[in-house]
């Protein structure tokens, strides 16, 4: 150990022999340069001696630029204790290479999220560890995505193993989202593996790595969207319109179904109060919530339990939903039929609940049958639920004068979508229930329904014929007289502009 680092109360010793050496130094450095300047102002040769030095400089400065560039001058790694490079191991059937690195193998805390930021950074995806194949293969591999989740315990390294475990099989991790429980926690993934990796592949290397239950199943580009913005956008849309609440719960929590029923039904159950309190309530796979009107909002999944999170995040959704109130878009769209008369196609809500009464007066018995299937004296009581944009959304047809002539409903019917349409008799035949009906099916296609359906009698030419005008694959089932009707809307309707179903010829 030298002088120099050695230290006595925190602070470095100088030895006095040291001192003395640079002192020496300094006065030999000024004797030398006061000889060499008398040399070049007094000698007889002092102008040559000059310029000769000089030229001795220049090319002592050329030769060490022209060394310099032919022999690397970088120490050697074993001189500055640097890290060897990282060894390479041939993976796969392709034999692509993928770094060993020595940050996998340090512990990863679960409770803190600059842990997890490091834990994925640590593990390289396919494209990252394997410049080799990629640089042969200008065509990028096909892919898949996956939406995965699973089980771990929540303790430090436990997300290293499972990246790890995922890194071997040439997996990516796109996203990941964690939802801690009372033992453990549930981390949610997004994933990109290669086509050719099956999914029963991915479980089983999960499992192999401490994770349980593990549930998987294929994503879309949809699910590219990072967790905050899609839960904002749900929340800008619930904003807007009160419809909305059902579509964006179920787009929030995944495949599940979701059903409302009104305070009225929820008091004729016989049901105590505490058993939907106001917090909600959550069991499993199933969560109930208190809906803003005083009903009870019921979303139950089957495959998948709810997490606390996922739990916090609806109520959160239906909080936002209570605070706002009532509401609908208030946009109009006018038309001219083509006899030349213009209508008005508009969302419709409880407020209308009069106007709709008094078409019910103008509409026939036969019509209201073959709208309601049942008693014509209990037509009015329907009407308070379809105008509820809880259940669903209603577009009413108003003449120049504000009166109501036509109404179309599309209602939220746990996992499938009704749509139901009724025409005062003195507007029928003029395409009005076409308009309707194409528009109605454009909302289904841009909430991402997959079919819709409707309940008619056989005889009920019109709303079969509209059906048709579609242009949709239809299925027909006949019950007793009953006749219902599903369109089934394929991914390539998603393209077409919601209006532009209402351009079908009127029946």
């Amino acid at each position: 150990m030298s002088d120099v680092t050695r230290a006595r109360h925190g602070r470095p010793v100088h030895h006095w022999r040291r001192d003395l050496v640079e002192l020496a130094a300094l006065f030999t450095a000024v004797a030398v340069a006061d000889v060499v300047a008398d040399l070049v102002g007094h000698g007889p040769d002092g102008p040559a001696l000059l310029a000769i030095s000089a030229l001795a400089l220049i090319a002592t400065a050329g030769f060490h630029t022209w060394w310099s560039r032919r022999h690397g001058h970088a120490p050697p790694t074993g001189d500055i204790g640097a890290r060897p490079a990282a060894e390479t191991r041939r993976t796969g059937p392709t034999g692509s290479s993928e770094s060993k690195s020595k940050s996998a193998s340090k512990p990863v805390s679960k409770s803190a999220s600059e842990a997890v930021s490091e834990t994925t950074s640590a593990f390289p995806s396919a494209s990252e560890s394997a410049p080799s194949s990629a640089a042969a293969d200008p065509v990028a591999a096909p892919a898949a995505l996956w939406r995965m989740r699973t089980t771990v315990q929540d303790a430090p390294g436990s997300l290293a193993v499972l990246c790890t475990a995922l890194a071997g099989q040439q997996v990516d991790i796109l996203s990941l989202q964690t939802h801690p429980l009372a033992e453990g926690t549930v981390d949610e993934f997004l994933l990109r593996a290669p086509a050719e990796v099956a999914a029963s592949e991915i479980t089983r290397a999960v499992s192999s790595a401490g994770g349980s239950g593990t549930w998987i199943e294929r994503a879309d580009a949809h699910d590219l969207v990072d967790a905050p913005t899609r839960v904002l956008g749900l929340a800008t849309r619930t904003a807007l319109d009160a419809a909305e609440l059902p579509l964006a719960l179920r787009q929030l929590l995944g495949r599940c179904t979701i059903r409302s029923l009104p305070a009225n039904v929820v008091a004729g159950t016989g049901r105590e109060p505490e058993s939907v309190p106001v917090e909600g309530a959550l069991e499993d796979t199933v969560m109930r919530l208190r809906a803003p009107e005083g009903g009870v909002i019921t979303v139950e999944r089957a495959y998948l339990p709810f997490t606390p999170t996922e739990f916090a995040r609806a109520r959160a959704l239906v909080e936002l939903d209570a605070r706002l109130g009532p509401r609908i878009p208030r946009s109009q769209d006018v038309l001219t039929l083509p006899e030349g008369n213009a209508i008005t196609v508009r969302r419709a809500d409880t407020g209308d609940l009069d106007a709709a009464r008094e078409m019910h007066e103008r509409c026939s018995a036969r019509t209201l049958g073959m709208r309601y299937h049942g008693p014509v004296g209990d037509a009015d009581r329907y009407l308070n639920h379809l105008l509820s944009p809880r259940f669903g959304r209603t577009l009413a047809v108003q003449t120049a004068s504000g009166r109501i002539v036509g109404l179309g409903h599309l209602l939220w019917d746990g996992d499938e979508t009704e749509v139901a349409l009724l025409v005062e008799d003195d507007w029928q035949r003029r395409g009005i229930g076409s308009e309707l009906l194409g528009r109605l099916v454009g909302m289904a296609v841009e909430a991402g329904c997959e079919s819709v359906y409707a309940v008619t009698q056989a005889s009920n030419t019109g709303m079969v014929a509209a059906m048709r005008g579609l242009g949709l694959p239809l299925d027909y089932q006949i019950e007793e007289g009953t006749l219902v009707v599903t369109a089934r809307l394929s991914a390539a309707v998603s393209s077409v502009d919601a209006t532009e179903f209402g351009r079908a010829e009127a029946p």
